[in-house]
């Protein structure tokens, strides 16, 4: 028998050093141009921030008088794992309010941030190597989580034919080419923008339900529905899981905090895991979250001052030169076609920060196949700074 070759110093130095093939996933490019935004910012430019999906407002009110009335009293402890009793019955509670769904608060485990609902939704429900279907263009961490944990993610392809959402054939054909054990949806969507209609999302889940795929709702963008009233999943499949967050409607995107309503089978799963890789969220901010449901007309007006924002891009950008966008349902982003200026959108987004002080997402980030052809744009911001970056993206357009 052979014995094993001796290990230099120089080889052992690299083995210790290297990073794990798991870890080989992409950048998440939306914080690469943040990075870069703080750079022109500390030389002292202004830049006008359309590129992270972050609102300008803060926290509700409630929320905070909440978090420092808990501050004042001294001892900020542990929670049990699957959050304070108290949040998740008022986040079903919210549920009866919204949906009309009477919802068990047993479903509800509250999360850090929606980022580690992902993280315990796909852990809890696939295994190493299941295939996962998700919308493309979409939110880039779907896909980068998923293959950081040994899964594959599926890109089904959206376009103008569907109202870039997909459709319950797409779903089908992908299955019957290799089988898919889940699916993920987000309605309103990132980084178009775009909903499903309930009949549609009704549709879609049963389905997947019919061939055996599993079925995750990411709802982190309800609330900001213009175009018409956003369904919840919940109310259609008691076996969908459901992925929300505070970050987006009440504006607590620091806090990081959010939730997930999970089929009754999987909650003591997701407990165990939460147990042992989170503890359980921070103390502080699940309840400054309880307290944020009291702020709802507070966060009403902020929503109002999105629709505001819509309404200048919408009417602004084709007069500025970019007059092809999908369809701006909800959430607070449009995700504009710039295919007559470039090819190669990371270049124009990095021009467009460098030159104009307005910082934007390649589509790249969303779409690996199409997205060097769009640019994700956050309205997200102060309504006149909506109306400043329409005129700089103007004169940036016009001087080529």
């Amino acid at each position: 028998m052979t014995a094993p070759r001796a290990t230099s110093p120089v080889e052992a130095v690299a083995l210790l050093a290297g990073a794990s093939r798991r870890s080989d996933i992409a950048p998440f490019i939306v914080m690469d141009v943040m990075e870069r935004a703080a750079r022109i910012e500390a030389e002292g430019g202004r830049v006008i921030h359309m590129e992270v999906g972050q609102p300008a407002a803060p926290a509700p009110h409630t929320a905070r008088e909440a978090a420092k009335r808990a501050l004042e009293h001294g001892r900020i402890g542990y929670t049990t794992a699957l959050g304070l009793p108290g949040l998740r019955a008022r986040i079903a509670r919210h549920y009866g309010e919204t949906y009309g769904l009477d919802l068990d608060p047993a479903r509800v485990v509250v999360t850090t941030g929606s980022s580690a609902g992902f993280l315990l939704a796909f852990l809890s429900m696939f295994e190493a190597g299941d295939r996962v279907a998700i919308a493309n263009p979409g939110y880039p961490p779907y896909r980068h989580i998923l293959t950081a944990l040994g899964c594959e993610p599926v890109l089904i392809e959206t376009d103008a034919t569907s109202r870039w959402v997909i459709m319950p054939e797409a779903l089908r054909a992908a299955h019957a080419r290799t089988p898919l054990k889940g699916i993920l949806v987000a309605s309103p969507a990132n980084p178009t923008g775009t909903m499903m209609r309930p009949e549609a999302l009704a549709e879609l889940i049963a389905t997947a339900e019919s061939l055996g795929i599993r079925f995750i709702s990411d709802e982190i963008y309800h609330g900001l529905d213009y175009a018409f009233p956003a369904a919840t999943a919940a109310a259609i499949s008691l076996e969908a899981a459901i992925i929300h967050s505070f970050s987006k409607y009440f504006c607590m995107t620091g806090w990081r905090v959010g939730w997930m309503v999970m089929p009754a089978p999987l909650v003591r799963a997701v407990e165990r895991l939460q147990q042992n890789l989170m503890i359980s969220v921070p103390t502080l901010s699940q309840i400054a979250a309880e307290a944020a449901f009291d702020g709802a007309a507070e966060m009403e007006a902020v929503k109002h001052g999105y629709e505001e924002n819509r309404l200048i891009l919408t009417q602004g950008l084709p007069k500025a030169g970019l007059p092809e966008f999908l369809p701006v349902d909800g959430a607070f982003y449009l995700y504009a076609d710039v295919s007559r200026f470039t090819d190669d959108s990371a270049a124009f987004a990095r021009r467009l920060l460098d030159e104009a002080h307005v910082a934007a997402t390649p589509g790249v980030d969303f779409d690996p196949h199409r997205g060097h052809h769009y640019l994700r744009l956050s309205y997200a911001g102060a309504p006149a700074e909506m109306a400043e970056a329409v005129e700089r993206i103007g004169d940036f357009l016009r001087r080529g």
